[in-house]
């Protein structure tokens, strides 16, 4: 059954409320698998993956600060590009791209000597990315209704 009825358009979407409301969200995802010791398996996992060793090989650590600070630019960040660009085509792309960004941060750390505590930042992302799609498909967003094809 289609919950759209033809002759109704989709409701006219925002930026700035959708945007912190998205990128808050994320952050308190992310926080609370923090809290519930998920973050630190998901890191243990990912130094496994890029080290030999594991995660007892890293002699340094990034301070807590500087993840949660990235966390927080990426999603709002990423909520607000996805939610001002033109285009189902482009948002996933820009998504998908930040979600590899992110994930090719491990292995960098690792090479210096940092262990690749990245799941904080990266689950912030992916949610993030999700939600405001989500949010740009449900709505008719300002970017759409502003571009014109001039002949």
């Amino acid at each position: 059954m289609n919950r759209h009825h033809p002759t109704r358009p989709h409701p006219v979407g925002h930026l700035l409320l959708p945007t912190a409301a998205i990128g808050g969200m994320s952050l308190v995802l992310a926080a609370g698998l923090d809290l519930l010791g998920v973050l630190t398996q998901v890191n243990v996992g990912i130094a496994r993956i890029v080290s030999r060793g594991g995660a007892e090989t890293f002699p340094k650590h990034l301070p807590a600060w500087c993840l949660w600070l990235a966390a927080g630019i990426f999603s709002f960040a990423l909520a607000a590009a996805i939610l001002g660009t033109l285009g189902a085509f482009r948002r996933v792309f820009l998504w998908f791209s930040a979600v590899i960004v992110l994930a090719a941060w491990a292995p960098v750390l690792s090479l210096a000597a940092h262990a690749p505590e990245i799941a904080g930042p990266w689950i912030a992302t992916v949610w993030s990315g999700v939600c405001a799609l989500v949010y740009s498909i449900r709505q008719r967003m300002p970017a759409n209704e502003n571009f014109t094809i001039s002949p």
